[in-house]
């Protein structure tokens, strides 16, 4: 088969399609012909030399992908050679076959073209593990998404309005807000023009956001903490404004609030396979009905993946960019 392989960390055109053996599944694994997979900003940091596969993943880049299922290994029961398929991977979704432990596994959801089923996997599991599983948002409640035109922004939005929450979001343009008031959102923040913390206070009328999902880390620390209510949530994702800051225990006691930060590549094959399985459960029955959809941006083919690791570095996209196979 062929995959895109990383010789050397470096830039977009560290990327090389080349034809590297095929998967063979393993002990409860199923091997995937990949139709299209995803770009996610980890697959970017990995490119980099920053963020290498956890032991015993794939070592090429790729955290989702859609296809149909080619073969089944030992002791999987209940999928068959043929069914079209989504999948949470732990590396390999930017090749012409993946094998994939079957907990990882979701059949295409109704209404959804296999395709763009590849942009769901890892974006739902994100949001349900971290916004629901962990921090438990409620009807009623207000939570705020920094990054809300991402893969993970826009997917936070619709399963947020479809609980009945109330949902702030942060951008960088008037046209990126404008596609998350498309989805749902009701509080839009310019953040190169506004302080999403007086606007978030202004907005619930001086409590702030119950729960903000934030991909910033250090950059946003404090702020968030101001921005939280009373018995607030703090979900943190991602480190794209740095990994350390200081923090201010008084006020986050004074909130009685709560924070918690995840990984989701490398937590253990179980933690993911219950994820997953909560995603079936709750997530499937809201694309299915319509009430949540991916969001892409674009389709490049899979061998051009530098071209859409420059799409995805330069921020103009509005949801995710697909990497199509041949």
């Amino acid at each position: 088969m062929y995959a895109i392989t990383i010789p050397e960390p470096g830039g977009p055109e560290a990327l090389v399609w080349d034809e590297v053996p095929d998967p063979v599944p393993g002990e409860g694994e199923v091997l995937v012909e990949v139709v299209a997979g995803a770009v996610n900003r980890a697959d970017i940091l990995q490119r980099q030399g920053f963020y290498d596969p956890p032991p015993g993943a794939s070592r090429y880049p790729g955290l989702e992908c859609s296809g149909r299922i080619a073969a089944i290994g030992p002791g999987v029961s209940g999928w068959t050679v043929g069914e079209e398929v989504c999948a949470l991977l732990s590396g390999g979704g930017y090749a012409e076959k993946v094998a994939v432990p079957a907990g990882q596994l979701l059949a295409v959801p109704e209404g959804v073209d296999l395709r763009q089923s590849a942009a769901l996997p890892e974006v739902t599991s994100t949001v349900w593990s971290n916004v629901f599983m962990i921090a438990h948002l409620r009807p009623g409640e207000t939570l705020l998404v920094h990054g809300g035109s991402s893969g993970i922004g826009t997917m936070a939005i619709q399963l947020a309005k479809a609980v009945g929450a109330r949902v702030a979001v942060t951008a960088g343009t008037k046209e990126k807000l404008d596609r998350c008031a498309e989805l749902g959102a009701d509080i839009l923040i310019n953040y190169r023009e506004q302080d999403f913390v007086a606007e978030v206070k202004q907005a619930t009328a001086g409590a702030g956001a119950d729960v903000i999902l934030d991909n910033m880390g250090a950059k946003y620390l404090d702020r968030n903490v101001q921005a939280l209510a009373v018995n607030g949530r703090l979900a943190i994702i991602g480190m794209q404004g740095g990994a350390t800051a200081e923090l201010n225990i008084g006020a986050l006691l004074g909130k009685r609030a709560a924070i918690s930060a995840t990984s989701l590549r490398a937590r253990p094959l179980e933690e993911k396979a219950a994820i997953v399985a909560a995603v079936r459960e709750h997530v499937w029955p809201l694309v299915a009905a319509g009430r949540v959809r991916p969001v892409v941006d674009r389709e490049i083919p899979m061998s051009d993946a530098a071209a859409a690791h420059r799409v995805v570095e330069e921020s103009g996209h509005v949801g995710k960019v697909l990497l199509v196979a041949p």
